[in-house]
C-alpha cells in the first residue's frame, strides 16, 4: 500500500511539473506580446512625430534571417541613439522598449542553435530615411508577433 501512495505522488508531482511548464510558457508568450504591441504603439507614435524627417539612418534588410533578428533589432537601437533624439519622451520610452528583454527574447527565433551567425556591421548597411527606418523596425516587430501567434 505504501508502494501505492509513494508511486502516485510521483506520478502526480511528474504532472505538476509538466504543467508548471507550460504554464510559464504561456505567461511568457502571454508577456512578450504585450511588450510588442506596446512597441508597435510606441512605434506608430514616433512616426508621426518624425513623418516629415530627411535624417539618414541605417537599416539593416528586411529578407533577415533568423538568426540575426537580436542582431538586427541591437543596430535599430544603436542608429536611434546615434541619430534620433531618445531624451524625447516618445522616443526614449521606444528606445527602452527596444532594449527589454521580453522585446529581445521575442525576437530571438534562431532555432538552428547556430547562434554564431555572421551578421553585417550596423554601419554597413544602406542609410535610408527615418520614416522608412521606423518602418522596417515596425515589420521586424511584426514578425516576432506573428510568430508568437501562430505558435
Amino acid at each position: 500500500m505504501n508502494i501505492m501512495k509513494l508511486l502516485f505522488l510521483c506520478l502526480l508531482a511528474a504532472l505538476c511539473g509538466a504543467w508548471g511548464t507550460t504554464t510559464t510558457t504561456s505567461n511568457d508568450r502571454i508577456q512578450d506580446l504585450r511588450k510588442l504591441r506596446e512597441v508597435l504603439k510606441e512605434l506608430r507614435t514616433v512616426n508621426r512625430s518624425l513623418q516629415n524627417s530627411e535624417q539618414m539612418l541605417s537599416i539593416p534588410p528586411q529578407d533577415l534571417e533568423d538568426c540575426c533578428c537580436v542582431s538586427a533589432l541591437q543596430c535599430y537601437r544603436d542608429s536611434m541613439k546615434v541619430h534620433l533624439n531618445v531624451t524625447e519622451s516618445k522616443q526614449k520610452k521606444l528606445y527602452n522598449s527596444l532594449k527589454h528583454s521580453y522585446t529581445i527574447r521575442s525576437l530571438n527565433f534562431c532555432n538552428s542553435g547556430n547562434t554564431a551567425t555572421t551578421v553585417p556591421a550596423c554601419d554597413s548597411y544602406p542609410k535610408e530615411k527615418a520614416r522608412d527606418f521606423l518602418k522596417r523596425l515596425e515589420s521586424l516587430i511584426q514578425r516576432a508577433v506573428s510568430n508568437l501567434t501562430k505558435n
